[in-house]
Protein backbone atom coordinates (compact mmCIF):
# COMPACT_ATOMS: atom_id res chain seq x y z
CA UNK A 1 0.00 0.00 0.00
CA UNK A 2 1.58 3.12 -1.37
CA UNK A 3 1.65 6.14 1.11
CA UNK A 4 -0.07 9.72 0.64
CA UNK A 5 1.99 12.23 -0.57
CA UNK A 6 1.85 15.50 0.65
CA UNK A 7 0.45 16.86 -2.66
CA UNK A 8 -2.41 14.29 -1.81
CA UNK A 9 -2.83 15.48 1.37
CA UNK A 10 -3.10 19.04 0.04
CA UNK A 11 -6.01 18.04 -2.51
CA UNK A 12 -8.05 15.74 0.34
CA UNK A 13 -7.87 19.27 2.47
CA UNK A 14 -8.88 21.22 -0.59
CA UNK A 15 -12.08 18.61 -1.15
CA UNK A 16 -12.84 18.76 2.13
CA UNK A 17 -12.63 22.65 2.57
CA UNK A 18 -14.89 22.95 -0.56
CA UNK A 19 -17.49 20.71 0.54
CA UNK A 20 -17.67 22.59 3.88
CA UNK A 21 -17.44 25.75 2.21
CA UNK A 22 -20.50 24.37 -0.13
CA UNK A 23 -22.57 23.27 2.61
CA UNK A 24 -22.26 26.13 4.61
CA UNK A 25 -22.99 28.57 1.40
CA UNK A 26 -26.10 26.28 1.75
CA UNK A 27 -26.95 27.61 4.85
CA UNK A 28 -25.94 30.85 4.43
CA UNK A 29 -28.86 31.13 1.44
CA UNK A 30 -31.13 31.18 4.48
CA UNK A 31 -28.93 32.53 7.28
CA UNK A 32 -28.53 36.47 6.89
CA UNK A 33 -24.86 37.17 8.07
CA UNK A 34 -23.79 34.06 6.29
CA UNK A 35 -22.96 35.08 2.45
CA UNK A 36 -23.68 31.63 1.34
CA UNK A 37 -23.46 32.35 -2.67
CA UNK A 38 -19.94 33.26 -2.65
CA UNK A 39 -19.44 30.39 -0.21
CA UNK A 40 -20.30 28.07 -2.90
CA UNK A 41 -18.02 29.89 -5.44
CA UNK A 42 -15.78 29.64 -3.33
CA UNK A 43 -15.94 25.83 -2.87
CA UNK A 44 -15.93 25.83 -6.74
CA UNK A 45 -12.64 27.49 -6.64
CA UNK A 46 -10.68 25.30 -4.54
CA UNK A 47 -11.84 22.01 -6.26
CA UNK A 48 -10.80 24.12 -9.35
CA UNK A 49 -7.23 24.40 -7.50
CA UNK A 50 -7.77 21.24 -5.97
CA UNK A 51 -7.63 19.26 -9.30
CA UNK A 52 -5.05 22.13 -11.51
CA UNK A 53 -7.90 23.76 -13.06
CA UNK A 54 -8.05 20.97 -15.62
CA UNK A 55 -11.92 19.81 -14.96
CA UNK A 56 -13.33 22.97 -13.13
CA UNK A 57 -11.17 26.21 -15.33
CA UNK A 58 -11.50 29.65 -14.68
CA UNK A 59 -14.13 30.13 -16.84
CA UNK A 60 -16.51 27.91 -14.73
CA UNK A 61 -15.40 29.62 -11.25
CA UNK A 62 -15.89 32.90 -13.27
CA UNK A 63 -19.58 32.05 -13.91
CA UNK A 64 -20.08 30.61 -10.63
CA UNK A 65 -18.75 34.28 -9.22
CA UNK A 66 -21.14 36.41 -11.39
CA UNK A 67 -23.98 34.12 -10.51
CA UNK A 68 -22.91 34.50 -6.61
CA UNK A 69 -22.50 38.33 -7.23
CA UNK A 70 -26.05 38.49 -8.75
CA UNK A 71 -27.50 36.78 -5.78
CA UNK A 72 -26.32 38.93 -3.51
CA UNK A 73 -27.35 41.99 -5.19
CA UNK A 74 -30.94 40.42 -5.91
CA UNK A 75 -31.19 39.82 -1.68
CA UNK A 76 -29.77 43.13 -0.96
CA UNK A 77 -32.29 44.98 -3.67
CA UNK A 78 -35.17 42.36 -2.98
CA UNK A 79 -35.85 43.24 0.85
CA UNK A 80 -35.06 47.27 0.32
CA UNK A 81 -37.36 47.16 -2.47
CA UNK A 82 -40.56 45.62 -0.80
CA UNK A 83 -40.32 47.68 1.86
CA UNK A 84 -39.97 51.02 -0.35
CA UNK A 85 -43.04 49.31 -2.56
CA UNK A 86 -45.19 49.09 0.50
CA UNK A 87 -44.11 53.35 1.46
CA UNK A 88 -41.39 52.97 4.39
CA UNK A 89 -39.52 55.71 5.62
CA UNK A 90 -36.25 55.44 6.82
CA UNK A 91 -36.78 54.73 10.20
CA UNK A 92 -38.99 51.21 8.66
CA UNK A 93 -35.12 50.72 6.62
CA UNK A 94 -33.35 50.33 9.61
CA UNK A 95 -36.03 49.01 11.87
CA UNK A 96 -35.48 45.90 9.26
CA UNK A 97 -32.05 45.93 9.37
CA UNK A 98 -31.82 46.21 13.47
CA UNK A 99 -34.55 42.90 13.54
CA UNK A 100 -32.44 40.90 10.51
CA UNK A 101 -29.80 41.19 12.90
CA UNK A 102 -31.47 40.53 16.12
CA UNK A 103 -33.44 38.00 14.74
CA UNK A 104 -29.85 35.83 13.81
CA UNK A 105 -29.58 35.00 17.28
CA UNK A 106 -33.24 33.91 17.87
CA UNK A 107 -33.01 30.98 15.58
CA UNK A 108 -35.80 30.23 12.41
CA UNK A 109 -38.49 32.17 14.72
CA UNK A 110 -36.24 35.16 14.48
CA UNK A 111 -34.55 34.47 11.05
CA UNK A 112 -38.07 34.33 9.27
CA UNK A 113 -40.35 37.47 11.18
CA UNK A 114 -37.73 39.80 12.80
CA UNK A 115 -37.16 41.73 9.88
CA UNK A 116 -40.87 41.94 9.50
CA UNK A 117 -41.29 43.00 13.32
CA UNK A 118 -38.18 45.78 12.60
CA UNK A 119 -40.03 47.20 9.52
CA UNK A 120 -42.93 47.36 11.60
CA UNK A 121 -41.43 48.36 14.60
CA UNK A 122 -39.29 51.60 12.73
CA UNK A 123 -42.07 52.42 10.38
CA UNK A 124 -44.70 52.86 13.46
CA UNK A 125 -42.21 55.26 15.38
CA UNK A 126 -41.75 56.93 12.27
CA UNK A 127 -45.23 57.83 11.87
CA UNK A 128 -47.71 56.68 14.29
CA UNK A 129 -49.72 54.69 11.88
CA UNK A 130 -50.43 50.82 12.84
CA UNK A 131 -52.08 50.19 9.56
CA UNK A 132 -48.62 51.83 7.51
CA UNK A 133 -46.66 50.65 9.53
CA UNK A 134 -48.00 46.64 9.50
CA UNK A 135 -48.13 47.06 5.43
CA UNK A 136 -44.25 48.27 5.49
CA UNK A 137 -43.37 45.24 7.63
CA UNK A 138 -45.69 42.81 5.09
CA UNK A 139 -43.54 44.17 2.33
CA UNK A 140 -40.60 43.91 3.64
CA UNK A 141 -41.06 40.39 4.85
CA UNK A 142 -42.22 39.44 1.22
CA UNK A 143 -39.16 41.26 -0.39
CA UNK A 144 -37.47 39.04 2.04
CA UNK A 145 -38.66 35.69 1.08
CA UNK A 146 -38.03 36.49 -2.55
CA UNK A 147 -34.81 37.68 -1.99
CA UNK A 148 -34.05 34.31 -0.41
CA UNK A 149 -35.85 32.18 -2.82
CA UNK A 150 -33.93 33.86 -5.36
CA UNK A 151 -30.79 32.23 -3.36
CA UNK A 152 -31.80 28.60 -3.11
CA UNK A 153 -32.56 28.83 -6.51
CA UNK A 154 -29.36 29.92 -7.46
CA UNK A 155 -27.05 27.70 -4.82
CA UNK A 156 -28.72 24.88 -6.34
CA UNK A 157 -28.25 26.57 -9.97
CA UNK A 158 -24.08 27.00 -8.68
CA UNK A 159 -24.34 23.38 -7.76
CA UNK A 160 -25.60 22.03 -10.79
CA UNK A 161 -23.11 23.64 -12.61
CA UNK A 162 -20.12 22.79 -10.53
CA UNK A 163 -21.25 18.76 -10.53
CA UNK A 164 -22.37 18.89 -14.28
CA UNK A 165 -19.07 20.65 -15.44
CA UNK A 166 -16.85 18.43 -13.14
CA UNK A 167 -18.27 15.42 -14.26
CA UNK A 168 -18.68 16.13 -18.01
CA UNK A 169 -14.89 17.31 -18.08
Amino acid sequence: MEAFTSLDWFAVGCWLSAFVLIALGFAGTVVPAIPGLPMIAGGAWLIGWAGDYEKVGWKTILFLAVLAAIGVAIDTVAQTAGAQKAGATRAGIIGSLVGTVIGMFMGLFGILFMPLIGAAVGEFWAKRDLLHAGRVGIGTWIGMVVGTAAKIALAFIMTGVLVFVYLTA
